[in-house]
């Protein structure tokens, strides 16, 4: 699978998003380290803390199917009928680094084309699984 792929992926879980009070529409989809593709998207809820973000739905899946390791994540994102480059927000930035892999890619869907971001570049300083270590 490409990059590109990745991306079109995102970009179909975003139509299925959730979104009645934003109005803003997010998908999301993780590779795996073995190339398996999992995706999610946001949905929302009247009590705005309890909706899920897409990236959390992705990492969801691939765990339900057997992924471990995340190789990229790539995002779509923005209100309805437009298209903005969105970063991960500072929770799924958390629950990402449970997963990724060294070398981890974010790639982010924009009107300009696709971002790339190192993910470790997302996430300097940060509290993770070995900091947790005895």
């Amino acid at each position: 699978m490409t990059e590109e792929d990745l991306i079109a992926a995102a970009r179909r879980a975003r139509k299925s998003a959730y979104a009645p009070y934003s109005r803003f529409q997010v998908g999301a989809a993780v590779m795996a380290e073995d190339g398996q593709v999992f995706s999610g998207c946001n949905v929302e809820n009247a009590a705005y803390p309890e909706g899920v973000c897409a990236e959390a739905a992705a990492i969801s899946a691939m765990a339900l199917g057997g992924g471990r390791r995340i190789r990229y994540v790539a995002i779509s994102a923005g209100p309805q009928g437009e298209l903005r480059a969105c970063l991960p927000c500072g929770g799924c930035r958390q629950k990402i680094l449970e997963f990724a892999g060294e070398g981890a890619e974010v790639l982010v869907d924009g009107p300009d084309g696709v971002q790339r971001h190192r993910f470790a570049d997302l996430m300097p300083c940060a509290f993770g699984p070995e900091d947790l270590a005895p």
